[in-house]
């Protein structure tokens, strides 16, 4: 991509692109970074499209603008597609070895050493170790050294870069059992249909998978907690045995009962590992519980009561460093030359990882030709906000990207991404010329479909509208009056949804959510083009308040924040309400500097203050 000579070091080739948690890439904000990540050059995107089995839309009940894709993956084909993809990449030298020291010089990295003596010199290097920096394994009250189940642990390279003077860390993750997919009773489950109207990951891709699978719910039971609580005494996260943090927003089965003990049933999703493997990934139950205690609480659950275990869950205490070391490009502070990307920042999940990957690698090669680094703010990107909360603030435990993060989420969607970013990869040189051009005729064509909506009227509820205007209404879709835009029956007088009083028969009517639906038209427009022409119109107001927002990002030092409990506050989360009643920051600005305090929950604040000013207590 961009012409220099790279090698890179892994600890096995055939774990390339290996999944270790569950088969599926996107979901809600994990799809904008996934998008993102493609419009400036990356794979992930393109690998995931290859090796989709289903592709779900989340969010559907709310509007296109916060609509969330998330594909199953076939987590079998997904590392020899990964290593393909790699494998064609010109001026990269693939080598198994294991990283044993970074040789520094003068506070420069200038040299790695491997396992078995070799040291490649090097002017910058990546480190993307996962989670296999000093990791110790837990199934019960055993455990062991392993950065994956049966893969070893990379503990000289955390000692090395701990004696760099880096400062470590642990955190802790985890993941469930493996199930033989022969020995389930789908029938007592309920059938997840995938999403055909969905939008592939990749911009340059227009074709979605038709031979796509289901997924299966199903749940926990008051069995299945019993059996849980029963066996707390052996579970090393209720033993003190794991000392780590872990993922606040995907927690282990036994956390789930003991911290939510009023939930009498948790949601678990049955997601296939491969279109040619028995293997599923019942996603919801991760665990470290003892094997014999994960089978009998397995077999209490509907449709599971036979289920066969081809893996055991387990959780992981794996190293990393703070990432508040590290400069925006993702290189150290401490050691030119040297950056770190994925779960060694403090992130969970492939997009985290993938996002920072591209950001660390694009650095990294600036660096060695002597270019100016490449740096996304928070209002061009969600990678501007992963990278600006990591290194500005930190995290004291495992990161995950939420829209709630920005508070730009309508502006940085998932659907305009390549729009967004194809011209900073086009003129890094990530992106082809093709490839720019296909993100620039997308803007085209959206920008023509706006200009002709305010021009093209029809009767609609017995009055002459510009389409503009109809589509601001908020059960009004592009699709439906889609004809209309087109010169089709322009001046035929017809109310796009009903007729007389009698729903069109073009269109269908969701009776459940009352939204109209017509079957997608045939006129040279892809979803991508009428949904953001869509979003463009309806959303217009909130977009251009989310602008105001930005200029007054600049002064929130200058608002004092009152003397209050925080949980009075509607909206607010437990997680920002815990640490702004704990630390009791002075003003918007110190609060917004804290980790784990979102800028959306900080325009709370803001609003709240506002509209409450006169009577709230000062400090």
């Amino acid at each position: 991509m961009l012409g220099l000579n790279t090698l890179l070091l892994t600890l096995s080739l055939e774990a390339i692109g290996k999944l270790s948690c569950n088969p599926a890439v996107g979901g809600i904000a994990k799809g904008n970074l996934v998008r993102e990540v493609d419009a400036l050059g990356g794979l992930i995107a393109k690998i995931a499209d290859k090796c989709a089995l289903n592709y779900r839309i989340l969010n559907k009940s709310k509007g296109k603008a916060v609509w969330a894709t998330r594909a199953q993956v076939d987590s079998f084909e997904y590392p020899t597609v990964a290593r393909k993809f790699l494998e064609a990449c010109p001026n990269l030298t693939i080598l198994q070895a294991k990283v044993k020291n970074i040789l520094v010089k003068n506070k420069k990295i200038y040299a790695v050493e491997v396992n078995f003596g070799e040291i490649f010199e090097t002017k910058t290097a990546i480190i993307c170790a996962g989670t296999f920096l000093k990791s110790k394994i837990h199934i019960g009250l055993n455990s062991f050294s392993g950065g994956r189940l049966s893969e070893e642990s990379s503990d000289e390279l955390f000692e090395s870069i701990r004696k760099l003077g880096i400062v470590t860390k642990h955190f802790k993750t985890g993941t469930c059992a493996r199930l033989d997919a022969r020995s389930l009773d789908f029938s007592k489950m309920t059938e997840q249909l995938p999403d055909m109207e969905a939008i592939p990951f990749s911009f340059t891709n227009n074709t979605l998978p038709q031979n796509q699978l289901s997924c299966y719910i199903t749940y926990t039971n008051k069995k299945t907690h019993d059996i849980i609580l029963k066996n707390l005494n052996r579970s090393p996260l209720y033993t003190g045995k794991i000392k780590a943090r872990g993922v606040r927003y995907c927690p282990s089965l036994e956390d789930k009962i003991v911290k939510f003990k009023d939930h009498k049933r948790h949601q678990i999703f049955i997601e296939p590992e491969g279109r040619n493997t028995v293997e599923v990934y019942p996603n919801g139950i991760s665990t470290s519980l003892p094997f014999d205690a994960q089978l009998k609480f397995i077999h209490t659950i509907d449709g599971l009561k036979n289920a066969l275990v081809l893996r055991p869950g387990y959780g992981i205490e794996h190293g990393l460093i703070d990432a508040q070391e590290l400069c925006a490009t993702l290189e150290s502070k401490k050691i030119s030359g040297l950056y770190f990307a994925g779960q060694v920042n403090g992130t969970t999940g492939y997009e985290e990882a993938a996002a920072q990957g591209l950001i660390a690698g694009i650095n990294a090669a600036l660096c060695v030709k002597n270019k100016k680094p490449f740096i996304l703010r928070r209002e061009e990107a969600f990678l501007g906000v992963l990278i600006d909360d990591l290194t500005s603030k930190g995290t004291d435990e495992p990161y995950r990207m939420f829209t709630s993060r920005s508070e730009f989420k309508l502006s940085l969607r998932e659907s305009n991404a390549d729009i967004r970013l194809a011209n900073f990869g086009y003129n890094l040189g990530t992106l082809t010329r093709e490839q720019y051009e296909q993100a620039l005729e997308k803007k085209q064509r959206i920008e023509e479909q706006i200009k002709k909506s305010k021009t093209v009227k029809i009767i609609f509820e017995k009055q002459k509208l510009a389409i503009f205007d109809i589509l601001k209404r908020p059960k009004m879709a592009y699709e439906q009056i889609e004809k209309y835009m087109e010169g089709k029956d322009v001046t035929g007088q017809v109310n796009p949804v009903r007729k007389g009083g009698v729903l069109n028969p073009n269109i269908s009517e969701n009776k459940t959510t009352g939204v109209y639906s017509a079957p997608p038209l045939q006129v040279g427009l892809s979803n991508g083009v009428r949904w953001e022409t869509e979003i463009n119109i309806k959303y217009e107001g909130f977009l251009k308040r989310e602008q105001i927002w930005l200029k007054e990002l600049k002064n929130l030092d200058k608002i004092k924040l009152p003397k209050i409990d925080f949980s009075k506050i509607p909206s607010l989360s437990k997680e920002v309400v815990e640490k702004l009643n704990k630390f009791k920051p002075d003003n918007l600005g110190e609060a917004l500097r804290m980790s784990g305090i979102t800028p959306a929950a900080i325009l709370t604040v803001y609003n709240f203050i506002k509209k409450n000013r006169s009577g709230l207590p000062r400090k």
